[in-house]
C-alpha cells in the first residue's frame, strides 16, 4: 500500500531472492517448500498472551494500544492510523508466515542437514516484546519446537552475524544452558541491550566501518572456536546482509563478495562438525541485498555445501 516507501526495509526482498534463484535454475516451484503461517497456539510456545493481544484489536477501546505497538515495532508511524484488519493482513500475517517458515525449516534442517528460510531472523523480538522490525521471535520458537518435538535435539548454537545485536533470542535464552549464542555486531548501533549481552556465550563487538579482511578473519576464528567449544544438535545461522558497505543501518563496510565468503565459512564449519544448519536472512536495508543473498546461495550450491535436494523455504514473498 505504499507503506514500504516510509521504511528502509525492502519489503520485496524475499520474492526477489526466489526469482533470482529461479532464473539461475536452482529452484522451481516444485522444489520450494512453502511456509505455513504460524498459528496463535504456535506463537504461545514462546510469546505471552498479553504480548500477542497487544498486536491485535479485541475491542474498540484498545485501538490506540494495538496500533501504537505495531507502529513502534515496524517503525512506520502511519500504521498507527490503519484499521486492524489491514495491519493484520499487510503487516503481521506476512511476518507470521515467515515465522512459520523458520519453524518448518528447523525440522527440515534436522532431517536433511541444511535448510534456508528466505526470510525470518527476527532477532530483536523476545517472548514479551517486539522491536527493530521484529514482531515474532522465530529463532526462539524454532529452537523450542525442536527441543520439544524432535528426538535427539537437546542443544542449539545460534550464530548471529547480522550487524545488530540479537537481543531478542538472548533475552529468551538468558538462563538456558542448552543454547550457545555467538553474536558478531556493530557495538555502536541499535539495540545496545546491555542486559541481553549477559546471555552471549561468544561476543564479538565490531567498530564502525569494519572491512572484509578483519571481519572474515574474526568470523572464521570465532565460528570454529564456538563449534569446538560446544557440540550442538542444530545451528541457527542469522545471516543478515546489513553488514554491506553503504547499508543505512548497519554501519559496517563488507563487500558483496565478503558476504558470500562469510556464508561459505559458516556452512563449511557446520559440515566439518557435522551439525545440521538452518539459515535465515534477517536484516539488510539496500535494494541490492536480494541479489547478494541469491548469489550467496548459488555459491553454496556450486561449492557443494548444499545440494539439489532443496530445503529452501519461500516465506514473505508477497
Amino acid at each position: 500500500m505504499g507503506l514500504e516507501k516510509l521504511h528502509p526495509f525492502d519489503s520485496g526482498k524475499w520474492g526477489k531472492v526466489i526469482n533470482f534463484l529461479k532464473e539461475a535454475n536452482l529452484v522451481t516451484d516444485d522444489s520450494i517448500v512453502r511456509a505455513q503461517e504460524a498459528r496463535e497456539d504456535d506463537l504461545l510456545v514462546v510469546h505471552t498472551r498479553q504480548y500477542l493481544n497487544r498486536l491485535k484489536k479485541h475491542i474498540l477501546e484498545s485501538f490506540e494500544e494495538w496500533s501504537f505497538v505495531v507502529a513502534t515495532i515496524t517503525e512506520i508511524p502511519p500504521v498507527l492510523f490503519l484499521p486492524n484488519f489491514l495491519v493484520q493482513r499487510k503487516v503481521l500475517r506476512p511476518l507470521r508466515i515467515q515465522t512459520g517458515g523458520t519453524i518448518m525449516a528447523g525440522k527440515l534442517a534436522i532431517e536433511r542437514g541444511w535448510a534456508i528460510n528466505i526470510g525470518g531472523g527476527f532477532h530483536h523480538c523476545s517472548g514479551d516484546r517486539g522491536g527493530g522490525f521484529c514482531a515474532y521471535a522465530d529463532i526462539t520458537l524454532t529452537i523450542k519446537f525442536l527441543f520439544e518435538r524432535m528426538e535427539g535435539v537437546s542443544r542449539a548454537t545460534i550464530i548471529d552475524l547480522d550487524a545488530h545485536q540479537g537481543n531478542g533470542h538472548e533475552r529468551d535464552f538468558m538462563d538456558d544452558k542448552r543454547v550457545y549464542i555467538m553474536d558478531v555486531y556493530n557495538r555502536y548501533i541499535y539495540p545496545g541491550d546491555g542486559f541481553a549481552k549477559r546471555a552471549i556465550s561468544r561476543k564479538v563487538e565490531l567498530e564502525w566501518g569494519t572491512e572484509d579482511a578483519e571481519y572474515l578473519q574474526k568470523v572464521k576464528a570465532h565460528v570454529e572456536a564456538a563449534l569446538d567449544e560446544v557440540k550442538s544438535d542444530i545451528i541457527i545461522y542469522n545471516a543478515g546482509t546489513d553488514i554491506l558497505y553503504g547499508d543505512p543501518l548497519g554501519g559496517l563496510a563488507i563487500s558483496p563478495q565478503g558476504i558470500i565468503e562469510r556464508d561459505e565459512i559458516v556452512f563449511r564449519a557446520a559440515w566439518k562438525h557435522q551439525i545440521p544448519i538452518l539459515m535465515v536472512t534477517s536484516g539488510g536495508y539496500m535494494k541490492r541485498t536480494a541479489r547478494i543473498i541469491a548469489d550467496s546461495i548459488l555459491n553454496l550450491y556450486h561449492v557443494g555445501l548444499i545440494d539439489t535436494d532443496l530445503a529452501i523455504e519461500e516465506a514473505g514473498s508477497t
